[in-house]
């Protein structure tokens, strides 16, 4: 795993500062710490800093072809690159080193821009081909990788793995976009392709930028998508077989490695069923890592235990205290832009652990996506047979008014809350599932924002977001419409960008198999019946584990990878969260309204109303402003940047 950053001149040749490309490299060290090169020649800057881990001794990059006019910096991994270089040597490439780097630079010379529909892994990439005057960007299908760019109003290019990087340049200007804030308090996090500053954006998934020397800008152009046609109904016995196959040759893939590798082991069904994989195509033990919590409520190592005795692994289980909020601003520095998964804690302490033991590390993640396993699910498919039984234009005036009306219950748990349920049939499909994922409401999103804020946003909603998505989803199966919202938004938005922040914080390599787009691809053509069956998540996956797993293991209730914020924003951090969300930084901005925000801290620590996640995603902003404008720009140029949006 590795950072890339450069500067690209698109009007000519202008001499680029090579300090400036060193500092803008050196920004993102802890992403590759055991190497760093770059490329400088009239007009165009590369940088990169390597974590070895394939090819240690010749995979030094910026990597070039054999008359150094191809030149590319490259983060990922090509999992198939084995099988594309003997078709390139047969094509009369010349390979000198042995890694996978190398495939991309040939791969371009012959099949172009089309080169990326022959990689299968997670990658984002910038290639310099200086007899076409072209710069080619590109980022894997399902977006683990990151890629950050932005166009300079002098006709100067910038791109990187992180916005640090960007910033590290000095001309970007720090102004934030009214319209990301939006979405952050709606979401947690910026959704693609947007970024907390105006000119910054980010590489949407499954796309590539193609950037011509003396040419106005190109726009991103899309070379995949993913498509549910449900077209396979497979007998179970089948499917399950089929996916036992697919899954060992993803696990297979992802332990290609030259250093010490493991894996995550939360005791879920997705990283045990990764583990139950690897134990089965490693002759010797899996080393593997999880992360106990000293509050019962919210540990899961018991099952960790279980299925690292089962499979004999060596196993590293670390104590984690329940008070463990001191990373805010440690968070808020890595993130770069406002982020508001409280769960980035014990992630961050996960990688931190494994880091200690390997240098690649497979996790489960994405496998809720692919497999149908978010309890949203099931509540929303409940919702969906109720909308279903009366029109839209009865609907909305009807359970409109009961969602007005009727109380709120934020202690019951949601099966149980009218008020959400109403509120939910009012809605159409996509309005009624951003409604059901969104941290901050459109409601308290209004009366959170000053007027003079919502005069800036000028009407937007980040439901757009979602709205946008589903236009592009082509299918008509709810489930399926919702599993391909969260690829979109929530998986690359929230779960990728946090395990590559907090992985890369500690120069671990993460690599996911629930996420090889050839697996993902298979289960979109299996009937949403294999998926979510008699209110049972992730059903094919666990029928498939059947053998592999306990009973316990795949059939308990889901937990998740969360910390008490309740608990904590009525005690250790009771005075922390008063005086961030009521301090003078949030003030001076003029965006919230401040009697409202006491009034929701009232609320919460007096205990009658839940509002730890809108007050952690405050709490976060408040961190965003201090730990990255403040500590870019001087305190006169913070506010200006600030008050330029209202």
């Amino acid at each position: 795993m590795c950072g890339i950053t450069g500067i690209f001149d698109l009007r000519g040749q202008r001499e680029l500062d090579r300090g400036t490309l060193a500092r803008m490299n050196e920004s993102q060290h802890h992403r590759g710490p055991d190497e760093g090169g770059t490329h400088l020649e009239p007009g165009l800057g590369l940088g990169h800093r390597r974590l070895s881990i394939i090819d240690l001794s010749t995979g030094q990059q910026p990597l070039y072809n054999e008359d150094k006019s191809v030149c590319v910096v490259f983060n990922g991994e090509i999992y198939n690159y084995q099988e594309l270089i003997p078709e390139l040597l047969s094509l009369g490439h010349v390979f000198h080193t042995r890694s996978d780097t190398e495939v991309i630079v040939h791969a371009w010379e012959s099949w172009g821009e089309a080169c990326v529909q022959r990689f299968r892994g997670m990658f984002a990439f910038a290639l310099w081909d200086r007899n076409r005057q072209t710069l080619f960007l590109a980022r894997d299908r399902l977006a683990v990788k990151p890629l950050f760019y932005a166009h300079l109003a002098d006709g100067l290019f910038l791109f990187g793995s992180e916005l640090k990087s960007l910033l590290a340049h000095g001309g970007l200007p720090r102004e934030i976009d009214p319209l990301a804030v939006e979405e952050y308090f709606a979401l947690g996090y910026v959704a693609e392709p947007r970024t907390i500053f105006c000119q910054a954006r980010k590489l949407p998934p499954g796309h590539t930028l193609t950037l011509r020397r003396g040419q106005p800008p190109a726009e991103p152009k899309a070379y995949w998508d993913l498509r549910f046609s449900l077209h396979q109904p497979l007998a179970l016995e089948e499917a399950c077989d089929e996916l036992n196959k697919r899954l060992r040759e993803s696990v297979r893939l992802r332990m290609i490695s030259e250093v010490p590798l493991g894996a995550f082991l939360s005791g879920g069904v997705d990283s045990s069923a990764v583990v139950a994989l690897m134990a089965g195509l490693s002759p010797a033990p899996v080393n593997t890592c999880s992360i106990a919590f000293d509050d019962p409520a919210f540990d899961e190592a018991k099952f960790a235990r279980i299925v690292a005795d089962r499979y004999q692994t060596n196993h590293h289980c670390e104590m984690v205290a329940s008070d463990d909020f001191d990373l805010v601003d440690t968070l808020a520095r890595l993130y770069d832009e406002p982020y508001a998964d409280s769960s980035a804690i014990p992630t961050y302490r996960v990688c931190q652990l494994a880091r200690q033991h390997v240098t690649v590390a497979l996790s489960g993640d994405g496998g809720d996506e692919t497999f149908g396993g978010y309890r949203r699910y099931r509540l929303h498919m409940m919702e969906e047979r109720m909308r279903s039984a009366l029109p839209l234009a009865l609907r909305r005036p009807l359970f409109g008014l009961l969602g007005r009306v009727y109380p709120k219950a934020d202690w019951a748990p949601r099966v149980f809350r009218a008020k959400t349920t109403f509120e939910g049939m009012a809605r159409t499909a996509v309005e009624a599932y951003f409604h059901s994922v969104s941290i901050l409401r459109a409601p308290m999103r209004r009366q959170l924002f000053t007027d003079r804020f919502r005069r800036q946003i000028g009407g937007y909603s980040a439901e757009e977001v979602f709205r946008s998505h589903a236009q592009r989803a082509a299918t008509d199966d709810p489930l399926a419409l919702i599993q391909y919202l969260d690829l979109k938004t929530y998986l690359v938005g929230d779960i990728n960008t946090k395990v590559d922040r907090a992985s890369m914080a500690h120069s671990l390599e993460v690599r996911e198999p629930l996420m090889d787009h050839e697996l993902v691809e298979w289960m979109a053509t299996l009937p949403s019946a294999l998926k979510l069956r008699s209110q049972e998540g992730k059903f094919l996956l666990k029928k498939a584990m059947e053998p592999s797993l306990p009973y316990d293991v795949l059939y308990r209730p889901k937990m998740g990878f969360a910390v008490p914020l309740a608990r904590w924003f009525r005690g250790p951090l009771k005075e922390r969260i008063r005086q961030a969300v009521l301090g003078p930084r949030l003030a001076e901005t003029g965006w919230f309204d401040q009697a409202y925000l006491r009034q929701v801290v009232d609320a919460h620590q007096s205990g009658t109303a839940d509002h730890s996640a809108p007050l952690w995603t405050v709490l976060m902003f408040d961190a965003f402003l201090r730990n990255v404008l403040d500590s870019t720009t001087d305190p006169a140029e913070t506010r200006a940047n600030a008050n330029a949006v209202v």
